[in-house]
This record gives C-alpha cells, structure tokens and sequence, in this order.
C-alpha cells in the first residue's frame, strides 16, 4: 500500500510497535464484514422506530447483495491491478449499496463510512475526491436527523452544515495524502541520483585502484605507529609507573633505616606488590589485553581499587564516587578510562602536592566522564610544552588516549587553585 496514500489514523500504529501494513490489510480484509455487520444489528434495533414495511423489504434484499459483494472482492481484490477497473468498479457499486442502505435506516452510515477509509487504497488520483465527497454526502445526510432523503427545512440545513463539515476534513486530508506522495516521488527521485552518483563513485574507485593502494599501505604504515605509540603508552602506564612507586616505597625505607623495623617492612611489601602488579601489567601490555585491575573486576571496581590504593601509598586522602546507573563497558573503553585515571592520580602525586583528591565516573545516556580533582598546587596550561608523542605521556598522553576512542581529555587548572581533569568517551556497552 503506498505510503502516501495511507489513512492518517493508520501511521498512529508504529507508535504502538506495530506494522501499520499489516494492521490495515487485515483491517481491509475482516473490516468491511464488521462494519455491515454492526450496521445492520443498530438497523434491527431502531427497526420499530426507523423503518416501514418497504424499508425493511429493502433491506433485506440488500444486506445479502452487499454481503455477496464483500465476498468477491475478498476472493478477486488480492489479484486485482492496484487502483485499477475492478477496485473502481467495487468502491462505486459499494458505495452505491450503502446509500441505498442508508436510505432505509440511518445506522448502515457504519458500514458507509468505510469509504473514508480505503478510497485512498482502491481509486486512482483523479477520482479520490469524488469518491470522497460521495461518502461525505451519504454520512452528512444520516447524521442530519432524518435520514434520506431530510425531510424538513432544518434537516436540510443540518444535511447542508454536515456536509461541508464532512467535505473539508476530507478533502483536508486528501490535500494531505497529495503532498506525502509528492514527498514520496521526490524521495525516490534522490534514491535514484544517489545511485547513479554512487555507480559513478564506484568507477572512479575502480580507475584509481593504484592510489587505492597507495593509501592502504600509508594507513598500515600509520596503523604500526599508532601500535608503538600505545605499547610506549601502556608501558609508561605500567613500568614507569610501577617503578615510580617502588623507588618512593624504597626511599621510605632508606630513610627510616633501623628506627622503625615494622614499618619498613611494610614499605617493602608494597613495593613487592608493586613490582608484581608491574610485571603483570607489562604482560598484558604486551599481549594488549585489559589492564590487570579490569581483569576479575568491572570499570568502578577498578576505579575504586585504584583511587583506594593509590590514596594509601601517597598519604592523601582520596574519594571515588559513581554517578548514573552503572553498564557493563566495552574493554577498550574501560581500559582507556582507567589509564587516564591512573595517569591523572600520578600527575597529582608527582606535581599537585594535594591533601585531597576526588575522582568521580559519571554513566550518562551516551557517554561515559572521569573527573579527577585535587586541592593542588596548579599551573598555568599555557606554560606547558606541547604533546609530541614521545616522551613523557602526561596530559597530551591522555589526550591521545581518549582521541582514540573518540573522546576528549580537557584541563581546569590555574596556579593556587588546583586541577580538574575530565575525560569524556562514548558509553560503548558490551553485548549481551
């Protein structure tokens, strides 16, 4: 059924999850026996009031005429040229059976008024409004007062004002119908230049097929540096990292020496840990796995372990919060979010000199931020070298990170008032 042409109560079904075509063929193929159906027991009803012997004679020969034709157009319709002579032929013979229907009682206007909603569907453009009309008339004068023909000046006002009532919202909504179609042909106007432009995208592939080439090797060539920035990177995050924090636990217990035994063999057990979770690290790295802390945990668990280990071993005192409801997050997303995190919280301990850091991971519809804060000392972003991608992987390293993931690292800091890193990625979640 064309889209254009379709009753306007017939698109309310995709709000509901349904297909509007299925819907309103089995509308059109049970419908009309419904509607007859329901005229004719309101017509046996108002009988005794609405109806003389004649009428009733009438109407017995026709309900079993206009039954009779329902039935071959449900047989002979789904064969039928869309619009053609056999769907003219049943919309005319049936509307001319309703009015003589609704001659006889006003209530068989029921089964008339299915003409408002298939003459769209079974008459071709030029007569869908006469056909319209033809239902508008039938309906205006049932709803008069008193039936057909009105029998009275005033009936014949109410037929009138009905009519035109009638007329305008049908004509309305074929005016309507009109323009969706014309939409309709405009669109498949621009899907047919969009293949022939896409037919002619595709032979000037074919005759650049070198240069195809070219760029294939250039974008693996990129793709091999791309992999050795992010071993340097995950190496910085895990080795460098790693031994950072051995060399502060080891220079603990340098400095204490023999005053405080227990105490330093507890220094010496963190660096242990360290120096274990490194190695553990550095393997995965290599094998490009998830980071260690995601292997047996989810993104907040890990966040919540890290910010937790990381406020002990620098005696700062650290908060993780969780905002949003909480998904399951693709490993690569993850992983990327917790590297930034963990560069964030060693760019606090080297630089900040902070009492106090927070570090909080929002889930929102579409995507997912880390904000990492401390009461530092700041800087001036201006003052710092820009990102080469080599060297140190600070701030331009998590930059780099999240541009890989589609995402964004931004910096609030000034001199004094400390430093707030936000990193902002698509929420990418695993499947189910």
């Amino acid at each position: 059924m064309d889209e254009g042409n379709t009753p306007v109560v017939g698109r309310a079904g995709r709000a509901c999850g349904k297909s509007p075509d299925v819907g309103w063929d089995r509308f059109f193929r049970y419908g009309p026996y419904g509607m007859l159906g329901l005229g004719t027991a309101l017509a046996a009803l108002s009988a005794p009031l609405l109806m003389n012997r004649a009428d009733l004679r009438n109407a017995a020969v026709l309900v079993p005429v206009t039954l009779a034709l329902l039935l071959w157009w449900g047989r002979s319709g789904p064969g039928a040229p869309d619009k053609g002579w056999a769907a003219r032929g049943y919309f005319t013979v049936r509307t001319v059976l309703a009015f003589a229907l609704t001659w006889c009682n006003p209530f068989f206007s029921v089964f008339a008024s299915l003409g408002y909603f298939d003459a769209a569907r079974l008459l071709p453009g030029r007569a869908l409004r006469p056909g319209l009309l033809a239902t508008a008339v039938i309906l205006a004068a049932a709803q008069s007062g008193s039936g057909l023909p009105p029998t009275s000046t005033m009936n014949w006002v109410a037929f009138g004002a009905l009519f035109l009532l009638h007329a305008t919202i049908t004509m309305t909504f074929a005016g309507i119908g009109d323009r969706e179609a014309d939409h309709a042909r405009v669109q498949a106007t621009t899907i047919t230049d969009l293949e022939s432009a896409n037919a002619r995208l595709e032979q000037a592939l074919a005759e650049n097929a070198g240069l195809h080439a070219q760029l294939l090797v250039q974008a693996r060539e990129a793709g091999v540096a791309d992999e050795r920035r992010r071993l340097a990177a995950e190496i910085h995050d895990t080795l460098a990292q790693g031994l950072t924090g051995i060399i502060a636990q080891l220079q603990v217990v340098s400095s204490i020496g023999g005053t405080d035994p227990e105490l330093a063999r507890t220094h010496l057990d963190r660096a242990a840990a360290l120096a274990r979770h490194s190695l553990g690290e550095a393997r995965r790295s290599v094998h490009d796995l998830v980071p260690a802390a995601l292997a047996h945990d989810d993104l907040p668990g890990a966040l919540k372990r890290t910010v937790a280990g990381w406020g002990e071993r620098h005696g700062v005192r650290a908060g993780f919060t969780v905002t949003g409801t909480v998904e399951p997050v693709h490993d690569e997303i993850a992983a990327t979010l917790l590297r930034i995190g963990e560069e964030a919280l060693a760019n606090a301990a080297r630089h900040a000199d902070a009492s106090r850091v927070g570090v909080t991971l929002s889930f929102m519809d579409d995507e997912l931020t880390l904000d990492v804060r401390d009461d530092g000392r700041g800087f001036d972003p201006d003052a710092l070298p820009p990102y080469s991608g080599a060297g140190g992987f600070g701030l331009g390293g998590m930059r780099a990170r999240a541009e890989r993931v589609a995402g964004t690292v931004e910096v609030e800091t000034e001199p004094g008032r400390g430093t707030a890193v936000s990193a902002r990625v698509p929420l990418v979640r695993t499947a189910a």
